[in-house]
């Protein structure tokens, strides 16, 4: 699985933290990790949470990622920009329970997490345990399992009023803020990350042309 790290700007300071600990986790794992920055609270690039949304759309769709883990101060800003974009399920994971019971019960495509509120001594601990509930072992078994079946309905259920509601993606980069589209792409390695593993090449093809 491709997991993808996106860290907002107030909270960039922690990048090398955060990627350490998901590394630690996921690597072993089989998983590969693209850090997409920020990578330092002085980078040229600065991402808000609203961007952090915009670019796991990005990601998500267009199958350069499989999995995104971001956050902000609270978790909250970011979970909910995420979740404004079509395709992307996020959750806010706070501790390992958290984590277990989103990947077993919504087997969502994203995360997020609070890396100001509740963030101190220790807390490299709890993130490497709520990534090793998250990926290590097989996601959306249910919990409890005897209602396997009915969360699995309910998450097919749920994607299809999601696709109901939303635009595509690309229609959604075409009539987004362009200012807006071109600050999330200008990470230093987004290139490096997006255009190999990028599997829809309307969305590159666009994202190209933006950023000439």
């Amino acid at each position: 699985m491709k997991i993808a790290l996106i860290t907002e700007n107030s909270q960039a300071a922690k990048n090398t933290i955060i990627h350490e600990a998901l590394t630690d986790v996921a690597l072993p794992l089989g998983h590969e990790v693209f850090n997409y920055g920020m990578y330092t609270a002085e980078d040229s690039a600065s991402l808000t949470y609203v961007m952090n949304g915009l670019l796991t759309g990005i990601l998500l769709n267009s199958g350069a990622a499989d999995f995104v883990v971001t956050g902000c101060g609270t978790g909250m800003g970011s979970m909910l920009a995420c979740n404004a974009m079509p395709g992307v399920f996020c959750g806010l994971v706070i501790d390992p329970t958290d984590a277990f019971l989103f990947g077993q019960i919504n087997d969502g495509n994203a995360i997020s997490m609070p890396y100001a509120k509740g963030f101190g001594w220790a807390a490299e601990l709890n993130l490497r345990d709520c990534y090793a509930k998250l990926f290590d072992g097989e996601r959306g078994l249910g919990y409890p399992k005897e209602r396997a079946a009915i969360m699995a309905k309910n998450r097919g259920i749920l994607k299809d009023l999601k696709a109901a509601t939303c635009h595509d993606m690309l229609t959604v980069l075409k009539t987004v803020d362009q200012d807006l589209l071109k600050a999330a792409v200008a990470g230093e390695r987004f290139a490096e990350h997006f255009y190999p593993h990028c599997q829809n090449e309307p969305i590159a093809s666009y994202l190209r042309e933006l950023t000439a």
